[in-house]
This record gives C-alpha cells, sequence and structure tokens, in this order.
C-alpha cells in the first residue's frame, strides 16, 4: 500500500487538508482543526504553492496530479467541472446536459457533493437553476467567498 502525505494549509477561509498517495492529491477538504501530523511530499508543498497563490489572486487554475476515489458517475461529474472556468458559473441542470444525461440533476448534484479535493476540482462553481448557492461541503459561506474571490458573484 503506498504512503500518504498530509499537509495542511492556512487558507483566508479556514484550513485546508491536502492528501496524496501514489503521487496523485486523493482529498483536500476544509477542516476545522489540525487531525494529524504533517508529513510532506513535493506534491503536498506544490498544492500549497498553487493553493497560496489561487488565495493571493495570481493563479486561476491549478496544474496538480489529482485521483478522486468515488464511482464511474462520480468521476464522470468531477472531470466535468475541470472544465469550469475560473471566474464562471454554470447550473446543475447545465452540468446534467454537459455528462450527456440531463435527467440526472439530482444525480449530479449528489457526486458534485461527493467531490473530495475541493476548489482545485472547482465543485463551488455550480448553481442551482435559479442562481442560489445550494449545497457546498465547506459550508454555503465558503462557496459564495470563493466565488466572489473568483469574480463570479458581484461583492
Amino acid at each position: 500500500m503506498a504512503e500518504t502525505y498530509l499537509g495542511i494549509y492556512q487558507s483566508p477561509i479556514g484550513l485546508i487538508e491536502i492528501k496524496v498517495t501514489a503521487g496523485a492529491i486523493i482529498s483536500l477538504e476544509f477542516v476545522e482543526e489540525v487531525r494529524e501530523e504533517e508529513r510532506l511530499d513535493p506534491i503536498v508543498e506544490e498544492a500549497i504553492r498553487q493553493l497560496s497563490a489561487y488565495f493571493d489572486g495570481t493563479r486561476r487554475d491549478f496544474d496538480l496530479p489529482i485521483s478522486p476515489q468515488g464511482t464511474d458517475f462520480q468521476r464522470l461529474v468531477w472531470q466535468h467541472l475541470l472544465d469550469i472556468p475560473f471566474g464562471q458559473i454554470i447550473s446543475y441542470q447545465d452540468l446534467a446536459k454537459a455528462i450527456g444525461k440531463p435527467e440526472a440533476i439530482r444525480a449530479v448534484g449528489a457526486a458534485n457533493g461527493q467531490n473530495p479535493i475541493s476548489i482545485v476540482v472547482p465543485c463551488h462553481r455550480v448553481l442551482g437553476s435559479d442562481g442560489s448557492l445550494t449545497g457546498y461541503g465547506g459550508g454555503l459561506w465558503r462557496k459564495e467567498w470563493l466565488l466572489k474571490h473568483e469574480g463570479a458573484l458581484l461583492l
């Protein structure tokens, strides 16, 4: 079994825990407290550098190896999230159409909510059909902050 490395990044909107195994990020999530001792590797360190640049406003996208673990359907949804450009938003309905399953809006929403690699896989860029902020594992206030940071929502 491959070793797991862990990094903690103090973002402007809270602690972010980064986990890497087998040469790729498997999770990047907001946490309330440090739960484990850091075990850095070059990918964790690069993720921290890129997150820092993102929050500083000097990076708009990420160039990191990722390996989100989930069902085939979840991975399909997460792959399409990577196509949403910085500063843009789409609806769950648009995302369902993009993956070729326009009737699967609820399933797409559920898969979006299970995204294990937040920010890098930008699930925060998906809104309800009426433009409402719906669901975000890190809290709706963080989703709103991220969208304002990217210029997708007016301040």
